[in-house]
């Protein structure tokens, strides 16, 4: 039995029916990870675009050509949004937009009705921009991520020279050339891509339940009400953190901080404007420190910043702006931020407790606040 294109269409469609229901009950569901219902949605399209080619050559092939187009496109677009969300960032709207409008139009204004290949090469260009997308996503994630992310980058970086490659034939050998129908025609593309999808399939699911720890993961480790690391998480990163001198040869800094009088914000504007509060001096924080910093909210209305490879007068520095953006924050009905005292310890390559360190720049903060809070101090001892 030969197979043509009509027949492996079907046998695409098929398949992308069994991979997306297995997909949704096996892994969606179980997890409600952004990843797997990205890639069911893509399942779709492409479930869908495939059957609107098989109209071809009958009275809907106009409107059944661009369905197909725009459908595969937001395929792509669909999965280059999921690798995209294991990065716990948003789809940018343009690919969702801009790719399959641009799609559409080229398909529709190249006469859908009597050409099969009605906007072939935009097409084509849009689907190995979005496998590359894909790919390049994929490949950017952090190496402590599952090693299954790797065969997934591959076959989307395969897709996207194959569809390169059509796009390059397509141009110059065009759409009836010997060599784009032997070697980037329909048939071999949907045969390629049955493949593709078959053994990606099970590095879709690995990846979807590591989305879902991680995200576990950073709920059990985050404060409820400013985002920041709670006091268990800090204190287990922190402990890691004094051990690796690979990078600060074990020195550095740690910051204590307490907002001032914060119960009189409670007793005067209500626990409302005291959450407010916290939540502004969680931004000053996060907008302050870099990257590799640790902060957490210690408790109450106190925070904990761990500042590697940090001086005194960086954590001064440091100090000093937080208290500049918290003071800048809008406020209204009479609300004003309340002030904050800071103590702060230097540790070198010797320390190994957070415990004893977080210890000297409590007594160095409680000087601050004896002296009149808004202030910083130092501890006079080296952990």
């Amino acid at each position: 039995m030969v197979l043509d294109t009509t027949t492996l269409r079907i046998a695409f469609g098929v398949m992308a029916l069994v991979l997306g229901l297995l997909f949704y009950f096996s892994s969606y569901r179980a997890t409600r990870s952004a990843y797997s219902g990205w890639w069911c949605l893509a399942l779709v399209f492409f479930l869908v675009g495939a059957a609107a080619f098989l109209l071809n050559g009958t009275g809907h092939q106009w409107w059944a050509n661009i369905l197909g187009n725009v459908l595969l496109v937001h395929g792509g677009v669909a999965v280059w949004a999921g690798a995209r969300s294991l990065r716990e960032l948003p789809p940018k709207r343009w690919l969702f937009t801009g790719v399959p409008v641009a799609t559409l139009v080229a398909t529709a204004v190249d006469h859908p009705g009597t050409n099969v290949w009605a906007g072939g090469a935009v097409f084509l260009a849009s689907m190995c921009l979005t496998m590359g997308l894909a790919s390049q996503e994929l490949w950017r994630l952090e190496p402590g991520y599952s090693r299954v992310r790797v065969p997934m980058a591959g076959a989307a970086g395969v897709l996207a020279v194959f569809y390169f490659g059509r796009l390059v034939f397509f141009l110059v050998d065009g759409q009836d050339g010997p060599i784009f129908t032997t070697y980037f025609g329909s048939a071999v593309t949907t045969m390629g891509t049955m493949v593709l999808l078959v053994v990606v399939s099970f590095s879709m699911a690995g990846l979807s339940t590591e989305q879902q720890t991680r995200a576990l993961r950073m709920v059990a480790s985050r404060d409820d009400l400013t985002g920041l690391l709670n006091r268990k998480a800090f204190l287990d990163l922190a402990a890691g953190l004094l051990k690796d001198r690979a990078v600060t040869q074990g020195t550095g800094a740690l910051i204590l901080a307490d907002l001032d009088h914060f119960k009189a914000v409670n007793d005067t504007h209500g626990h409302a404007a005291g959450d407010l509060a916290l939540k502004a001096f969680a931004g000053a924080c996060q907008e302050t420190v870099r990257s590799t910093d640790l902060v957490g909210r210690y408790g109450g209305e106190e925070f904990v910043l761990l500042i590697p490879g940090g001086s005194a007068l960086r954590a001064e520095h440091i100090a000093e702006e937080i208290s500049r953006r918290l003071a800048q924050v809008p406020t209204a009905d009479g609300l004003e931020m309340p002030t904050v005292s800071y103590g702060v310890a230097l540790y070198d390559a010797g320390t190994s407790d957070v415990e004893d360190l977080i210890a000297a720049a409590d007594e160095a903060l409680y000087t601050a606040k004896s002296q009149g809070r808004n202030q910083t101090v130092h501890s006079d001892r080296r952990i």
